[in-house]
């Protein structure tokens, strides 16, 4: 089955929980960014949960990114989701040493270190939460993340399976939370569904041949499964955008390319997409910029001279 993110009810709507299956987009950061198995699991763990974090948003015009700074061989894991579940990211040092190749997710993190989330919820200034990592193994860290900075009681299971030659056999996440108005009873329920749930990765190889609905209604009896969407990693960059930020680069360095370079390759941070843009592009890229700074010269000195001169 493709990758799907599933949101669910159930206990009467006094517990909340969504499932994704991340197998197909995770193999996909692996891909572009030609990453070693430690890498793509720490990466992967961190996209699976943030799918689900995107489709909490409350409109199309936000979006959340996920910052994970640790002390270990991978620096930081930067992640951004986006309401439909779609995310993109990537790992700051992704080859690992020899040494570091059988490292698991925790010591590759490394501790001590931050979980950071920032939401652009288009507002004047973006919301931003903070802790501390847990235990580094990326699934703990965010329940403590969601029950500190979101005040919400939160389980979360995720896991990541990648064979010896770098293919993701399963991939995805879960994320249960409790509502204000469970009752002990309801909480009691939680503890048990979860205290008999198998490993993540277990669970999505189990139900690779059915929707993830299948597994939503099977953790508890009235499960209600209110939507299934599709996901995918899917960065929103273009040649178009990585033009305007050209746009911002000095005349004089932008001539250095064209001079010396011939042109100039762009690469995204985000999914490793290289844009190419030939002599010809960078001129016209050029003169739009010496055009455009002309233009902000005379429009600055035409309201100086319209200026009332300050009284002596």
């Amino acid at each position: 089955m493709k990758d799907q993110l599933v949101k669910a009810m159930a206990l009467d709507g006094r517990v909340r929980f969504y499932i994704d299956r991340t197998t197909d987009l995770v193999q996909e950061a692996m891909d572009r960014f030609d990453l070693p198995n430690g890498s793509g699991d720490a990466l992967g763990r961190v996209l699976s949960i943030a799918s689900i974090m995107g489709s909490m948003l409350k409109s199309e015009q936000e979006m959340l990114t996920i910052n994970i700074l640790g002390t270990g061989p991978l620096g930081s894991i930067v992640v951004d989701a986006y309401p439909n579940g779609n995310v993109r990211g990537f790992v700051a040092n992704p080859k690992l040493a020899p040494e570091d190749v059988h490292l698991p997710v925790s010591e590759l993190i490394g501790l001590p270190g931050t979980l950071i989330v920032t939401k652009d919820l288009q507002m004047e200034d973006n919301w931003s939460g903070t802790v501390e990592l847990q235990n580094g193994e990326i699934g703990q860290d965010f329940a403590y993340y969601f029950t500190l900075s979101e005040q919400t009681p939160t389980a979360v299971s995720v896991g990541v399976k990648i064979d010896e030659n770098g293919v993701v056999q399963a991939a995805g996440a879960l994320v249960l939370q409790m509502m204000p108005d469970a009752t002990d009873a309801e909480i009691s329920m939680c503890e048990h569904v979860l205290s008999g749930l198998k490993p993540m990765t277990e669970l999505i190889e189990h139900y690779d041949d059915s929707s993830l609905d299948l597994l939503a209604e099977d953790l508890f009896e009235d499960t209600v499964v209110l939507e299934n969407n599709p996901i995918a990693f899917k960065c929103t960059c273009s040649k178009e955008k990585t033009a305007g930020l050209l746009r911002t680069v000095s005349q004089g360095h932008l001539k250095e390319m064209i001079e010396e370079d011939h042109g100039a390759d762009v690469t995204c941070n985000f999914c490793n997409e290289t844009y190419h843009f030939s002599e010809d592009e960078l001129k016209e890229i050029l003169a739009e910029t010496e055009k455009n700074l002309a233009e902000t010269e005379e429009l600055e000195s035409h309201v100086a001279e319209d200026s009332p001169n300050p009284a002596a």
